[in-house]
């Protein structure tokens, strides 16, 4: 059976924890910085001062991080969001990205809400 020691997989999921700054709801999912980040692009709404732990044991195996819940991001364009974005805007860096669990129509000027969810690296099998 192949074996990664908790260390290896934490430090791939420790630079969510340390280096994301920035969350943005999305009408597609975005493949680059730009399409995350730019308003009118693929960005429907962001959320800065992000809250993400640090890696944990994940179930059945593996390590992962927990993105805390959300109440408060500006949405800034209206549209159907349907994915999210998690980039290091420090280093211009998609970090992250994810399916939104239902699409959602928002509205330029409102605010978003999210709940908290992980993200993780599996075991090797």
């Amino acid at each position: 059976m192949s074996y990664l020691n908790d260390r290896v997989l934490d430090f791939g999921l420790d630079v969510l924890d340390t280096e994301a700054n920035r969350l943005d709801i999305c009408s597609q999912e975005p493949t680059t910085f730009g399409q995350a980040t730019t308003d009118g692009t693929y960005s429907l709404g962001n959320k800065t001062s992000l809250s993400i732990g640090s890696p944990a044991a994940r179930s059945p195996s593996g390590r992962k991080v927990t993105v805390a819940q959300i109440t408060d991001g500006a949405v800034t364009e209206t549209a159907t969001a349907t994915h999210w974005a998690i980039t290091d805007t420090v280093n211009s860096r998609l970090l992250a990205t994810g399916s939104l669990s239902a699409g959602q129509l928002v509205t330029d000027g409102n605010t978003f809400t999210l709940a908290a969810f992980d993200i993780g690296i599996p075991g090797p099998a």
